[in-house]
């Protein structure tokens, strides 16, 4: 007897990736003070698109940093600079764990 699996595929765009939030929409989103916004984006945590904070926008990844950024100081009361360095760390892990699963791969 054959076992039929029946799997459905869900197609359409990943919504994080369109979105694009003001300061405020952003500070609102992640919880988070606007002077820490301000302050991660000085340290190059969130890099928004505009000239002035009046006219930045946020995509939906700075979105997924700013929540990750505020729980980093929040929980553990780690500075802005200290933050940057967090996630500039975390992405090297994440580049580095990607690396070794493409190599595992071949």
């Amino acid at each position: 007897m054959i076992n039929q699996i029946a799997m459905t595929f869900i197609q359409g765009p990943v919504v994080e990736e369109q979105v694009q939030l003001t300061l405020t929409e952003l500070c609102q989103a992640c919880s988070a003070e606007e002077e820490y916004v301000l302050a991660w984006v000085f340290e190059g945590v969130l890099e928004p698109v505009g000239e002035s904070p009046q006219d930045w926008r946020f995509s939906g990844d700075s979105l997924r940093r700013a929540r990750l950024a505020r729980r980093l100081t929040r929980d553990l009361e780690i500075n802005p600079p200290g933050v940057a360095l967090a996630l500039d760390l975390l992405d090297e892990i994440a580049a580095l764990r990607a690396r070794v699963q493409r190599l595992g791969a071949r």
